[in-house]
């Protein structure tokens, strides 16, 4: 696990089932990150080809919506929402790649905010995952949860001691949110 304060909020490796992973002997991990570039060049420099990035399709969404006006918001938030939600990987594309041809022509800055790493906004789609489980790892809310609660613990914290007395404030914080964490809803139905 990555963080920083600087807008690099988070990132989850994990073990993923892609049939690529059988085929070389390169250890396969997803990576979900909320889309900062310096972190994802990190990550390819450091696990090289077995490195799926998957950015936050959360964050992609309020970023391009963050470029309308209030009323306009709801129906682009649909439109992506509803891209996101196929099944099938070329159909979201094709929805994305459409919707993003109409922002160039209404919206410059919302259809650069689109493009800008489209393509890593689908990896789950590319997976052999499901339901529940695609939703959880297309998104990085459940690393922020346990930053939250981090933060909040630590906020309380007025003097810092020794060097290593912020890391055993947030392992203990760490410790708490985990009371917090629920089980991965339907981690047994990935495809294969």
């Amino acid at each position: 696990m990555v963080t920083a304060r600087t807008g690099l909020r988070s990132l989850v490796g994990m073990p993923t089932v892609a049939a690529s992973a059988r085929k070389n002997s390169v250890p396969t991990r997803l990576y979900v990150l909320d889309g900062a570039r310096a972190l994802v060049k990190a990550i390819r420099e450091h696990a090289g080809e077995g490195a799926l990035i998957q950015r936050c399709q959360l964050h992609k969404r309020r970023n391009v919506v963050g470029h309308w006006r209030e009323e306009d918001r709801q129906a682009v938030e649909a439109r992506l929402a509803a891209a996101y939600a196929l099944r099938s990987t070329e159909e979201a594309q094709q929805a994305l790649e459409q919707l993003h041809r109409e922002l160039q022509e209404l919206n410059p800055a919302a259809a650069r905010s689109l493009e800008e790493g489209l393509d890593e906004t689908l990896t789950v789609n590319r997976l052999p995952l499901e339901g529940w489980l695609r939703r959880t790892l297309s998104t990085t809310n459940p690393i922020e949860s346990a930053f939250s609660v981090v933060e909040t613990v630590c906020r309380r914290v007025k003097c810092w001691r020794q060097g290593d007395h912020l890391e055993r404030w947030v392992g203990s914080a760490l410790w708490v949110a985990e009371g917090n964490f629920r089980k991965v809803k339907a981690i047994g139905t990935c495809r294969s």
